[in-house]
């Protein structure tokens, strides 16, 4: 069946330009304009994000329609048949076009909230769930009935731009986490709010996934996903699609989002899980942890109220080493990473606080353990102000199972310190990595040798006559010495002004008096 096909307004079908990201931005922050001063920013980017998926697929589908249709002319039955055996499957009158259509219906919302049923019903194994979170026809989130029914109008003239035709030949997969990424950069700066809480900025998320190395065949897991960035870049490392990837993410809507993501970047076979990882892990099988050869993550910084006081009673005893304190949850969140990997082998890369390198208490405790086990593999420091919800420096841990007795690399005693954080591109509201200190750090990380001012191999007696404090200065000393001053040239240079200045005043003086007389 041919879904809505509207040529006035779904873009030229002869349109062979490739659709440039900025465009799709520049539109996502316009329909923004629908919605800003009555709808929070965290929710009203997810309203845009279902409408720029719900356009995506639709062009999608529209595009396949057609490509059928050239080839079995009329024979409707047999183009249906095709097209349901695509990825997805876009049931008659659920299309972005179909709703366009109805655009001035005075129950618009209803409509809208119909369509997502539907598609959600016809593509359960990869989608069921993802619309949950959200209602077009919501009275509390997008105002009484006329305020509404405009709003969502608009929305959708917003997104039938015929610039924005979104088939596959004009579109990467990669549309919808790029955006989502643009326009969480854009609400993260919003007074107060923390609608980038779960955000990773790319340049950060391709450094981590390239410090976990994973391989083909290898199972990927981050279990505080967001939006699905990071495992994107970790899939991203390895040549082909023999791998599986696995999420965790505690928040509904962006759960929500991580799933599409993930379909539209081919990946639908990833299984994301909505529910709390420090409290009631989701990714278990045989009431086990499940096991990953890649851990990677960039968890909430110093979490508040993480559920220390389960923890004591955790039954996947994933804190035998010591039980963080209620107020900080970074190394609860290490310690789950560190029990997900699997044993004599798992890697682990996760963001953290400089506060877990040398904070003490329990946290002091936790961390000799992990050290005293061999597990800690590097430390390396990065740029302050490289997120967009916090200005603080951050370091990025890594952990490797394989230093495990019986593992690869039992024998390996020592840990990587590395001081990055001088090296950055400055940004008006954020610093950024460019390729180049990427490429520098990983070099550095695999080198394992010192380099001066920049990086330090410790040794385990090192760290432990350092009391197991990890503060990268105690390791990497980045001090410049200062030029040598001749105190007695800068003497000589003292008494030679200050006779110049005394000729200077004898002259004035007596310019003065000649002025008086």
């Amino acid at each position: 069946h041919e879904i809505g096909e509207n040529k006035k307004n779904s873009g030229d079908h002869r349109m062979t330009d490739k659709l440039k990201q900025s465009e799709i931005n520049a539109t996502a922050w316009a329909a923004c304009d629908t919605f800003r001063g009555v709808v929070d920013p965290a929710q009203y980017k997810d309203y845009i994000l279902v409408t720029l998926f719900l356009k995506y697929i639709s062009d999608t589908w529209q595009d396949h329609y057609k490509g059928y249709k050239k080839q079995y002319g009329d024979d409707e039955e047999r183009i249906h048949r095709k097209l349901t055996r695509e990825r997805f499957v876009l049931p008659k009158g659920a299309s972005f076009y179909d709703l366009y259509e109805q655009r001035n219906e005075p129950n618009i919302g209803e409509l809208i909230n119909i369509a997502l049923d539907a598609i959600e019903e016809a593509n359960k194994s990869k989608l069921e769930g993802v619309f949950r979170n959200i209602d077009f026809n919501s009275e509390a989130n997008l105002g009484r009935t006329k305020d509404r029914n405009h709003r969502l109008k608009h929305l959708l003239e917003d997104f039938n731009k015929p610039q924005l035709n979104m088939r596959p030949s004009r579109v990467s997969e990669d549309v919808i986490g790029n955006t989502y990424i643009y326009l969480i950069e854009r609400f993260a700066s919003d007074a107060g709010k923390k609608a980038g809480e779960f955000y990773t900025p790319h340049k950060v998320s391709e450094l981590l996934a390239k410090l976990a190395q994973p391989k083909e065949g290898d199972r990927i897991c981050d279990p505080a996903c967001g939006s699905g960035g990071l495992l994107v870049e970790a899939a991203r490392e390895i040549d082909g699609r023999d791998f599986a990837l696995f999420g965790m993410e505690v928040n509904g809507s962006t759960w929500a989002l991580a799933r599409m993501n993930m379909f539209l970047h081919g990946m639908d076979g990833a299984r994301i899980e909505w529910c709390n990882t420090l409290t009631s892990p989701a990714l278990v099988e045989n009431d086990r942890l499940m096991k990953f050869n890649v851990v990677v993550a960039n968890p909430p910084f110093s979490l508040d109220k993480w559920g220390q006081d389960e923890a004591e009673n955790d039954r996947f005893n994933r804190f035998w080493r010591g039980i963080p304190p209620k107020s900080k949850g970074d190394y609860a969140f290490i310690s789950h990473m560190i029990e997900a990997a699997l044993e004599k082998e798992g890697r682990v890369a996760v963001v953290a606080p400089h506060g877990v390198l040398f904070r003490g208490g329990a946290e002091g405790r936790i961390r000799r353990r992990l050290i005293e086990d061999n597990l800690l593999d590097a430390v390396i420091g990065l740029p302050a102000n490289l997120f967009p919800t916090t200005g603080i420096p951050v370091a990025i841990l890594v952990f490797d199972r394989s230093r495990e007795k019986g593992g690869t690399n039992e024998k390996r005693r020592d840990v990587v310190f590395i001081d990055a954080s001088r090296e950055y591109e400055s940004g008006k509201n954020q610093n950024t990595l460019a390729e180049g200190h990427i490429e520098k750090i990983v070099a550095t990380y695999e080198a394992r040798k010192d380099v001066d001012k920049y990086a330090h191999v410790a040794s385990f007696e090192e760290i432990q006559e350092n009391d197991f404090n990890l503060n990268i200065p105690r390791y990497v000393d980045t001090f410049e010495e200062e030029e040598e001053i001749d105190i007695d040239a800068v003497q000589r240079e003292i008494d030679q002004l200050e006779k110049e200045l005394a000729e200077v005043r004898a002259k004035m003086a007596q310019k003065l008096a000649e002025i008086e007389r």
